[in-house]
């Protein structure tokens, strides 16, 4: 079995990449190929944290003799990490089995990939859902999912000015980012002001509860929450979500899982109706991202098992073929 570190992920999976191999897992997802349970959590409760469990299998192709993949992450999430032990909020791993025998093939660190799908599942949204010429991100939070939120978005549109939101001493992030990208990126305490500039949204912190007046978004906005991840827990208020066009990962997840969706519901300010669709039926076409350039768009993301899946299947065939990481035997 191949052990594969965070230094090894960071060095295989490159943003593009990670973004057209989620795309493509959705895909898969939309031809009926994907076997995915819904993620078991395991409430930690006196001590602020989440265990969450997520199977997944991706078919493959049996006239290219690919068997598919077989994965499954284990991620915890403690909200005290950082406060109370100087630790990352998210610690995870995944293993990799040979789908054809079962046999592992790979344990790999899954901080980093996880961070890199959840940004390449807003770079896909953002390709089909954002206004071709968006040009302005405002991004709340600069933890370990903000980064790579920013790098998705300059991947899929013409990204020229970033805007932060966050707490606490945002000197590091800004200037990281800002190297990193090569465009201005300013943190900033006006929020109302950083979203009315807003042509792209992104919202990734641990908030409970909404961050933003929805009435401060302008026509044609794009928004992509992905932080709210309970049926509790909201980033955004009850006006973004009743201006906007919605599009969910997936509605079983997001029936359970996605306060942004499920408080709004409970409240009678939406219908079931609402939710336009799925990601999977827009990136085939079935059903259109966005309508006109004026409207309001929401991708809703509480994160899937396939994305996972799909971005470890890449880092396991880049680390075979440049021969990376370290062969154990169990």
């Amino acid at each position: 079995m191949l052990i594969l570190t965070r230094h090894d992920v960071e060095a295989l999976l490159t943003m593009p990449d990670a973004i057209d191999a989620v795309e493509a897992g959705f895909r898969q997802l939309a031809a009926g190929a994907v076997e995915m349970p819904q993620r078991l959590a395991t409430v930690v409760a006196p001590h602020n944290g989440i265990h969450l469990s997520m199977p997944a299998f991706v078919a493959g192709d049996p006239d290219r003799d690919d068997p598919g993949t077989l994965t499954i992450k284990v991620v915890t999430v403690y909200n005290d990490n950082r406060t109370h032990y100087d630790l990352p909020t998210i610690h995870a791993v995944l293993l990799l089995h040979d789908a054809r025998t079962g046999k592992p093939l790979a344990l790999m660190d899954a901080e980093h990939l996880t961070a890199m799908r959840t940004g390449a599942v807003s770079g896909v949204a953002t390709r089909y859902m954002a206004r071709p010429d968006a040009s302005v991100v405002t991004l709340f939070g600069a933890g370990a999912q903000a980064g790579p939120q920013l790098l998705a978005m300059a991947a899929v549109r013409p990204i020229r000015q970033v805007y932060v939101v966050a707490l606490g001493d945002l000197a590091g992030f800004v200037a990281r980012m800002t190297a990193e990208l090569g465009i201005l990126v300013t943190a900033t305490g006006d929020v109302r002001a950083a979203v009315a500039a807003a042509d792209i949204l992104c919202t990734a912190t641990n908030s409970p509860t909404p961050l933003f007046d929805g009435a401060w978004l302008k026509p044609g906005a794009h928004v992509n929450a992905i932080g709210a991840y309970t049926k509790t827990m909201r980033e955004l208020d009850t006006a973004t979500v009743r201006r906007s066009r919605v599009v969910v990962d997936r509605r079983q997840a997001a029936q359970v899982e996605a306060g942004d969706i499920v408080i709004p519901t409970e409240e009678g300010a939406i219908g079931p109706d609402h939710v336009v669709g799925e990601l999977a039926e827009v990136v085939t076409g079935a059903i259109p991202g966005r309508t006109a350039p004026q409207e309001i768009t929401l991708f809703k993301s509480v994160g899937l098992a396939l994305q996972d899946a799909m971005a470890a299947a890449l880092v396991y065939r880049r680390a075979v073929e440049q021969g990376m990481g370290q062969a154990v035997n169990l």
